[in-house]
């Protein structure tokens, strides 16, 4: 644990993977065609809180959907890599834009395609429910299953290591009142 702490410290970039990380891994493929997906409104205050202390988000997906566009857009999220199912490339990509270490950059992850970013991050992250494999070669793990409350877990540990947590959850506690 203090090792995936010391490593939080130095995050700039958390990056996150979409199915089964920031929705349940569920498809929702109506008749029409048109994927739906359900997000977890809590991770996405957690993303928004996050990107406030001056930590950058982005996604890789392999799949391509409108419905992540339109909810990445409404969070602020500017690096949205969709249909990489070799996410590598678009790693090395956004890497080079930014011109940081891979010791600044977190991914979170589930399944197998995400185990060659995992394993080049300063901090690889598995939600509760990933794959065996991906749990054995990431520095931490949430505790909640992705799509409900895991994005929000990583965005908290990171604030929590870098000593913008407290800072952040006092602007919505009420002032103490005098006695």
């Amino acid at each position: 644990m203090q090792d995936a702490i010391e490593r939080a410290k130095a995050i700039r970039v958390v990056i996150f993977d979409v199915d089964g990380v920031l929705t349940d891994g569920r498809l929702i493929i109506g008749d029409d065609g048109q994927e739906y997906k359900a997000f977890h409104s809590r991770d996405g205050h957690g993303m928004a809180m996050l990107q406030q202390t001056g930590v950058s988000l982005a996604v890789i997906t392999g799949r391509q959907s409108q419905v992540v566009r339109l909810r990445m857009e409404s969070l602020g999220v500017r690096h949205v890599y969709q249909g990489r199912r070799d996410k590598t490339p678009a790693y090395e990509e956004l890497k080079a834009r930014l011109e940081l270490a891979d010791s600044a950059f977190a991914y979170v992850g589930d399944d197998v395609i995400d185990l060659p970013i995992l394993s080049q991050v300063g901090l690889g992250v598995a939600v509760a429910d990933a794959h065996p494999l991906v749990k054995a070669h990431c520095h931490w793990q949430t505790e909640n299953p992705g799509g409900r409350g895991a994005a929000r877990e990583v965005c908290e540990f990171i604030m929590r290591a870098q000593d913008t947590l407290e800072p952040m959850l006092a602007r919505y506690l009420p002032p103490l009142k005098a006695v």
